[in-house]
């Protein structure tokens, strides 16, 4: 993300001074949220990435990191300089936290806590008084064990215990805007927003993560799962009223029914013709329509040809044009209609 490698952020994040000059110390902190099940989905469902199931935690952490600012002042006697974050600035969270003894970093670039395992997200406060520093841990527990490499979908998960996040399927369904390239669309699989695949099957998450984090992240209803064909209807009012304060509004509609339309291709039931025909002739964001073009040429079958045909004569923007035009160009395998 090309934010991430602006030259300014680049050295703020390895300059703490840069961001609070009078900054003694850092308090990292970590809350957890409840683990990802590892089982698949059903035919018409889809997935979201457990941290991703209630509320923002930017919101939830917001009001606790104040009053623990709060606190630390009220135990200190003084008020203080301070600054907190939680994946809000320019910092290397995942770092602060292994150098603060929470973890190390794993093969799958996360951080994995020996007896937590790594379903948590973390926060910083920066502070202007010196605190008694925890070592961090001094070996690293990942040994042997490639299970998050080998189940990426993707390979984003690179040797050097670092991402290709232009291939990870949390980046494709949340900081992509465009398109999703067609090569990584069938990976992507059933994930709607984000993707917890490599968490699920580390074996310190397997054995030590508490299956339920924080009550303020337990389950809306509705999800973790999602009905698709309840999805690809939703309007731009329906979708704000259902995700309201979550952090699935970061993917905005547009990019949250372009995940769902590719499910859809991906699970190729022909139950959901009708609703995707429906989405490439009503669907006002071109984005989603290409999805739903692509989604219908995957699932093939007469009606789902014949809608595309149908399409081409009306449709106006090339991106959708060329994705109907491809749809029509591949052997469809189920006559179903």
């Amino acid at each position: 993300m090309d934010y991430l490698a602006r030259p300014d952020a680049v050295h703020k994040r390895s300059h703490p001074k840069e961001i609070l000059p009078e900054c003694q110390s850092i308090l990292v902190l970590g809350i957890h949220y409840n683990a990802s099940p590892q089982a698949q989905t059903e035919s018409g469902k889809g997935r979201i990435a457990a941290y991703a199931w209630n509320d923002d935690y930017h919101d939830i952490l917001k009001p606790r990191l104040l009053a623990l600012t709060a606190y630390i002042e009220k135990q200190s006697g003084n008020l203080l300089a301070n600054r907190w974050y939680t994946d809000s600035g320019p910092i290397l969270e995942r770092d602060l936290a292994r150098r603060a003894g929470l973890g190390w970093i794993g093969k799958n670039s996360m951080l994995i806590h020996p007896q937590a395992g790594s379903f948590f997200l973390l926060a910083e406060i920066f502070l202007s008084i010196p605190l008694d520093p925890d070592p961090p841990l001094p070996t690293d527990h990942c040994g042997s064990c490639t299970r998050c490499i080998d189940i990426c979908p993707t390979d984003c998960i690179l040797p050097d215990r670092t991402l290709d996040a232009r291939r990870c399927i949390s980046y494709l369904t949340i900081e992509l805007k465009g398109p999703i390239p067609e090569d990584l669309r069938q990976p992507i699989g059933d994930w709607a927003f984000g993707c917890d695949l490599c968490q699920q099957v580390c074996p310190w998450n397997i054995r030590f993560a508490p299956p339920e984090g924080d009550p303020a992240f337990a389950p809306r209803p509705g999800i973790p799962q999602i009905d698709l064909l309840e999805e690809i209807n939703l309007t731009p009012q329906t979708f704000n009223q259902k995700f309201k304060g979550s952090p699935v509004k970061r993917a905005k509609r547009r990019g949250y029914l372009r995940n769902v339309a590719t499910i859809l291709g991906n699970q190729k039931d022909p139950a959901a013709v009708p609703a995707l025909i429906q989405t490439l002739k009503a669907e006002p964001e071109a984005l989603i329509r290409q999805h739903a073009a692509w989604a219908l040429g995957q699932i093939g079958g007469t009606e789902a040809r014949r809608a595309l045909k149908a399409a081409l004569e009306d449709e106006q923007e090339k991106p959708v044009l060329r994705e109907i035009q491809a749809g029509l160009d591949q052997s469809f395998s189920s006559p179903k209609k």
